[in-house]
Parts: structure tokens; C-alpha cells; sequence
């Protein structure tokens, strides 16, 4: 088999048998991750970095978590296809209840798909502060697509000096200024610095898969290694057919690996790029974007060559995922129904800017949304009882949807479906009554050709729509912006999908129904734990003052 060197020397947990255990105790430690910045965070076991984890395709994944906090917790397996298992994809008050302060829950996963995905908090944006680790499930010995020598694994982290809770609160407060005035953060590359993580020793004639993890919070970083040429096999647990590019910028929450075939001779050594930036914070020396770089080494003794000229040839190529094509060879699959989602911010009747999708602001319901589907009757196939703020859309079993969903705003926004990937099929400008500013008016509508990539996630740029196509299972899959402050902000829906047939065949662990009930959470009724259409009890939904557009 295969074996992943991912630079965490001793740090990995190593599935040796068809039953991986992992052990989080989830706590507030106090560390210096950046080289800077002394400040509280979430770890793992008393510890971050939190090694990586990894099993192998046919594996089943026992995560027993202890919550040390002082507040609920959940964790999301992130890239999980959660297939007969909705149950356990962890986002709270959407197919769980978080774990109370000083309990313990186990999340069991049968793992049937190979690829680069990782665990994270789901609730209260617990992500930001440290509960994120890279979750690598190896193909069966002997049934990899591609033929590599050595596996590496780079993860990547924007790290702020404070907690979430305080940014978040500058960012909503409506007594303060909006938006905030930004923060910088530093970048991590697997766990520390980005100027010093771990050399990446490479052997003349080897071919090296390195998989490329964005676990940040709001940045994305650009990716590059100058003097080799790098063909991209995977993105977001989906293998692709080879597909050359020189760099990539990869989005919160997206997962690439790459292949690169190393030079015949040892007698250069070279640097890899990673520059972590954000669309919407303006250029400052020293402070955004913040370039890093990590080391190539093919011998001790070697010179290191220079490669600034790389980055300044008029044909650089960046990754384009609409031009990727599946491995698989699928081809394009047909809607039966079409959705239209507008994303940006309001200003609400609060004083807040939030953030919507359609003008809707997602507010948490007061009950499961995935024990209201299977508590409701025929009326789970009534979006209704779902409440007016969780933006809830029901699917029939097998729906062929198409999603178009419009950026109207000047920023960058990564949107990701849990429960499963969809296929990306069009690119294009996003279409408004008001014209894009002039740097942005030069977009082209794009479109997949062949057999489209399919992802989890995917980066819309400005003023600008994705059209994505997936068919609806049986789950209760959320789809939201993956950048922390855009999702608290309200940029969140659920798919509630084929929920007759989820009553006919989950079965929620009576200890789902325990955690719920020690927290005084209902789990029947509606959105607001009632019967039908009575919503009494839900929190009051703010309404739009001003529609503004940009978000912060």
C-alpha cells in the first residue's frame, strides 16, 4: 500500500485494521501556533496541531469525542458521502444535537470513498479556533488509479490572534462600524509557520502524489511548485483525468492532490509556494498577501535554483476546474429541477448586516432539522415545517437538480454541499440590473465539456454565477458558504432530500435523542418543536431594511 510521509512525523493515526478508533478530548488549550501570538484555542487531546487521520476505503471509523468545553460541540467529516448515515454529518440542529459540556458521543463512519477530506467542528465556528484536522482515506492496496511512489500532505490554515467570538461580534455589533476593519491573519502550513514547516525530500526519477488541504477559516492560498511539472488528479475526494496546471488556487474547505514527477538528477533543490491571500482585503506589504515557501530537496548538498522568473511567464497556467474532466467518464446529467439562489448582504431592522441566500437569513430551528423530517408525517415533504429561517428545500428521491447560483457581491465565496459532490457545468457573469464594475465586466460564460468535474465545494468569484448539478438521496444535507463569518452571517440552506423514504429507513441512535433531551432540545414537531404550521416559539426573524449587496 501506499504510505502517507504528511510531515507529521509520530503525529498520524495509522489504520492497520478494518476497525480505526481515533480518541478526541475536545479542550481550550492555550498556544503560540503563528510564532507571535500567545492566545486561547480549541485542540485535541490537549495538543494542536490534531494529527491527521487515516484509514483505508472499506474501513470503518470509530471517532469517540469527549467535549471538554464549556459549550456544545459536533464535528463534520468533511467530503463524506454519508450514504445511509445522514445521521452522523454533524452539523448542529441540522441532523444532531450538539454534545453537551462534559459528555461523549461516537461518530461511526463506513468509509467508501477514497481521498483528501477532513474533520472539523460544526457548531459556533469552532473550526476557526483549532478543531480541524485532514482526514486521508487510502484506495485498497492494489486498486489506486494512479502509480506514485510517495504520498505528502500539506494542509494549510489562516490563524487569527483572536478567538471567532470576538471578530464575529465587531462584525455584527450594530454599534460598530460595518464592515469591521479587516483583520490578518497568519498561515500555517501543516500545523506551524509557513516559513518553516518540514522539508519535502523528493529522490531523482520518484513520482510524488502531494495532497493539498485548505482548512482555513476565510483565505485561500495559491499553490505552486516552480521547476516541476504538476498534473492534478483529485479535488475534494473526486479523482479527475490528469490535468496539467502550473498553480492552484485552492478555496476554503477545497482539497486538491497533484502528481509530480521528480527530475532525473539531484543536483538542484527547489521551493514550493504558498501564498495565502483574500480577495477582500487590499494589498498591504508584509501583511496581505503573506507569501511562504517550503523546501524541495533532492540532496543536502545541492544548490537551491531560483525560480522568480516562473511566476513572471505570460503563460502561467492556474487550475480552471470547469475544464477538468472525471475520472469516472460520466457524463453530464440532465435536471428535472432547476433552483435559482442569490447570495449577498442586507441591512436588517437589528442595525446588523447579514447575509442571505434569496433574502433569506438562516436563524437555527429549535428542533433537528433532520428530526422534523422524520417526525413529520407526510408533512415532512412540506418545506413549511421546516420554518421560515432555515431556507429549506425539499427534494423528491432521486431528483436531477440544477443549482445557478448568482454572486453578486465583490467578494469571494466557497459553497459547499454536504452528504455528497455535484457536477460543475457552467461558468459565467452573474446577471444583474446593475452593471459589474468595470474589472469585472471581461467575464466569459465557460462550460464543462465531456465528462464535468464533480467537487464539494466550489469558489465563486465576484459578480459572477456557478451552475452545479447533483441528484438528491436520502439526507439532510446543508449547503453553505464555508467561510466562518459569511456562515454565521446567515449564508446557509438545507437540502432536505427524500424524506419519505429516510422515514422508512433511518434509525436515529437513542443516544442522539438523549443528547437533545438533556439540553431541553425537542426532537419532534416542526422547526419549533409544535405541531403543523405553529411556529410559536421561534426566534423573530429580522426583516430587510436596505438590500445592500456586499458582504464583509
Amino acid at each position: 500500500m501506499n504510505f502517507c510521509i504528511a510531515l507529521y512525523i509520530g503525529l498520524f493515526t495509522v489504520a492497520t485494521t478494518k476497525h480505526v478508533v481515533v480518541n478526541w478530548d475536545i479542550s481550550h488549550i492555550t498556544v503560540n501556533r503563528d510564532d507571535y501570538n500567545l492566545r486561547r484555542a480549541i485542540g485535541v487531546n490537549g495538543k494542536l496541531p490534531i494529527p491527521p487521520v487515516e484509514a483505508t476505503v472499506g474501513d470503518t471509523l470509530e471517532l469517540n469525542v469527549h467535549n471538554g468545553l464549556d459549550r456544545p460541540t459536533t464535528i463534520h467529516a468533511h467530503g463524506l458521502f454519508q450514504t445511509n448515515n445522514t445521521h452522523m454529518d454533524g452539523p448542529a440542529m441540522i441532523t444532531q444535537c450538539g454534545i453537551p459540556p462534559g459528555d461523549s458521543f461516537t461518530y461511526h463512519y463506513t468509509l467508501e470513498q477514497a481521498g483528501s477530506m477532513w474533520l472539523h467542528g460544526h457548531l459556533a465556528h469552532e473550526i476557526s479556533d483549532g478543531l480541524r484536522a485532514a482526514f486521508i482515506i487510502h484506495d485498497k492496496p492494489g486498486a489506486e488509479l494512479y502509480h506514485y511512489d510517495k504520498d505528502y500532505l500539506l494542509t494549510f490554515e489562516d490563524w487569527f490572534s483572536t478567538e471567532f467570538a470576538d471578530r464575529m461580534y465587531h462584525t455584527i455589533n450594530p454599534k460598530e462600524e460595518f464592515p469591521p476593519p479587516k483583520s490578518y491573519a497568519y498561515g500555517l502550513v501543516n500545523g506551524v509557520n509557513g516559513n518553516i514547516t518540514q522539508t519535502l525530500n523528493f529522490e531523482p526519477g520518484k513520482t510524488y502524489r502531494i495532497r493539498l488541504v485548505n482548512m482555513g477559516d476565510i483565505n485561500s492560498f495559491q499553490f505552486s511548485l516552480p521547476g516541476h511539472e504538476m498534473y492534478v488528479i483529485e479535488a475534494d475526494g473526486e479523482y479527475s483525468v490528469p490535468y496539467f496546471t502550473d498553480g492552484i488556487d485552492i478555496g476554503p474547505a477545497q482539497r486538491y492532490s497533484v502528481l509530480i514527477k521528480a527530475h532525473n538528477t539531484d543536483a538542484f533543490n527547489y521551493y514550493f509556494n504558498a501564498t495565502m491571500h483574500a480577495n477582500f482585503i487590499s494589498a498591504s506589504p508584509g501583511l496581505s498577501p503573506r507569501v511562504y515557501t517550503g523546501k524541495i530537496e533532492y540532496s543536502a548538498d545541492a544548490p537551491y535554483q531560483d525560480t522568480r522568473a516562473f511566476y513572471e511567464r505570460p503563460d502561467f497556467k492556474w487550475l480552471n476546474d470547469i475544464e477538468m474532466h472525471s475520472a469516472s467518464g460520466h457524463p453530464a446529467m440532465v435536471p428535472n429541477r432547476k433552483l435559482y439562489l442569490e447570495i449577498g448582504n442586507n441591512l436588517y431592522n437589528t442595525g446588523q448586516h447579514l447575509d442571505h441566500i434569496n433574502n433569506i437569513t438562516f436563524v437555527m430551528p429549535n428542533v433537528p432539522t433532520l428530526f422534523t423530517a422524520l417526525s413529520m408525517g407526510s408533512l415532512a415533504m412540506d418545506p413549511r415545517v421546516y420554518g421560515p429561517q432555515t431556507n429549506a428545500v425539499v427534494l423528491k428521491y432521486g431528483d436531477i437538480v440544477e443549482l445557478t447560483i448568482n454572486n453578486f457581491s465583490t467578494l469571494l465565496h466557497p459553497f459547499h454541499r454536504h452528504g455528497g459532490t455535484f457536477q460543475i457545468t457552467e461558468y459565467g457573469p452573474a446577471g444583474s440590473s446593475t452593471p459589474a464594475p468595470e474589472s469585472f465586466q471581461n467575464i466569459t460564460v465557460q462550460k464543462s465539456k465531456g465528462s464535468p468535474m464533480r467537487r464539494d465545494t466550489i469558489s465563486l468569484t465576484e459578480f459572477s454565477y456557478v451552475k452545479v448539478v447533483f441528484k438528491a438521496t436520502a439526507a439532510v444535507n446543508f449547503f453553505h458558504c464555508h467561510n466562518s463569518i459569511h456562515s454565521a452571517m446567515g449564508m446557509d440552506m438545507v437540502f432536505i432530500e427524500g424524506p419519505d423514504v429516510l422515514q422508512k429507513t433511518l434509525q436515529i441512535p437513542n443516544a442522539m435523542y438523549e443528547m437533545c433531551h438533556k439540553q431541553g432540545i425537542p426532537t419532534i414537531g416542526n422547526a419549533a418543536g409544535n405541531i403543523g404550521f405553529d411556529f410559536t416559539g421561534l426566534p423573530n426573524v429580522p426583516t430587510i431594511v436596505k438590500q445592500t449587496g456586499d458582504n464583509q
